[in-house]
């Protein structure tokens, strides 16, 4: 099985490699006409072509390159109201021969949309009748049979990808540009989020003056449930933070004169702080980096506008 398992893999991989060697400026020219194109790239095809032309379509669509798929079967019953002209088409068939696909080109032609033929038939009709044919011809299928798709869909879909991405390369499309197309990704929520998504605002973080006792401190730190508090003069502006842990690794120490001391005495001065924009993705980061669960988020050099919790991240999927 593993043997003949390399095999199917090495068939494939060839494919390719082939596939690569004898690209022409054709391949540009397709590029061109999608990247140019003031409408959508409408990807059709039959059987698993057009499974594969979802995926392209999908592609497209996610990087930049307004995409829609059309079945061509029920292109024919209705669904060509889909297509505009502007519209620029990729049409995908092994043979070049399939009936529904051949049915919409005479229909492609009168809406003056350009056609891009992901095809295994150089000679045959799509091809002909296409402005530009991709060959993506394929010397055998890994099948043993030699009869269900597999180096063939393997190799449009492969064509489709480098489409795909070199458009996506002359967009100059940007890491951020991708996360807005996918805003309910991990990528998305971490260059979209900011703190101030994610923050608790300023009413819920925990509040005590320097003077403030640590036995009566840990009663606020408890009943904040960020396992911090933040100490604040009488402007309410940070001047440090006692944390749980802090007054755990007192009480370690100094056992019951510890609840003695006053919250200046303890605090951590000058803690860790962020920016509401600043993004979420970065305040993780720090908390990492410092090995901190919560950081306070100021408004301006030193007031209090929230405080941004490790758990709140992780709710978010930032994490």
């Amino acid at each position: 099985m593993l043997e003949q398992a390399k095999a199917v893999l090495r068939i494939e991989s060839e494919a390719i490699i082939r596939m690569a060697a004898r690209l022409d400026d054709r391949f540009e020219k397709a590029a061109r006409l999608i990247l140019e194109c003031r409408g959508r790239t409408v990807v059709t095809g039959m059987g698993k072509s057009g499974i594969v032309g979802k995926k392209i379509s999908s592609t497209l669509a996610s990087t930049g390159t307004p995409s829609l798929f059309l079945h061509p079967a029920e292109g024919s019953h209705g669904d060509l109201g889909m297509v505009a002209r502007g519209d620029v088409a990729l049409v995908l068939s092994n043979s070049g021969e399939t009936e529904e696909i051949i049915r919409l080109l005479p229909v492609l032609r009168r809406m003056d949309i350009q056609i891009i033929a992901l095809v295994g038939a150089p000679d045959s009709t799509l091809a002909r009748r296409s402005d530009l044919a991709l060959d993506v011809s394929v010397s055998e299928e890994a099948c043993p049979l030699g009869l269900a798709p597999t180096a063939s869909t393997t190799a449009a879909l492969a064509m489709g990808d480098a489409l795909a991405m070199v458009v996506l390369q002359h967009r100059n499309f940007r890491r951020e540009d991708f996360a807005m197309f996918h805003p309910g990704g991990t990528l998305g929520k971490k260059l979209i989020l900011t703190v101030g998504d994610l923050m608790h605002d300023r009413e819920s973080v925990p509040r005590i003056a320097p003077r403030t006792l640590i036995r009566d401190a840990l009663f606020v730190v408890s009943s904040g449930r960020l396992g911090m508090a933040t100490v604040v003069d009488a402007e309410d502006r940070l001047l440090g933070i006692i944390t749980d842990g802090d007054i755990r690794r007192g009480l370690e120490r100094e056992q019951a004169d510890f609840l003695l001391r006053t919250a200046e005495e303890v605090m951590t001065r000058n803690p860790k702080t962020t920016l509401p924009d600043a993004l979420a993705a970065e305040a993780l980061a720090l908390m990492e980096k410092h090995a901190i669960t919560s950081i306070v988020v100021l408004e301006d050099e030193s007031r209090i506008h929230g405080v941004i919790h490790l758990h709140d991240l992780l709710k978010a999927g930032i994490v």
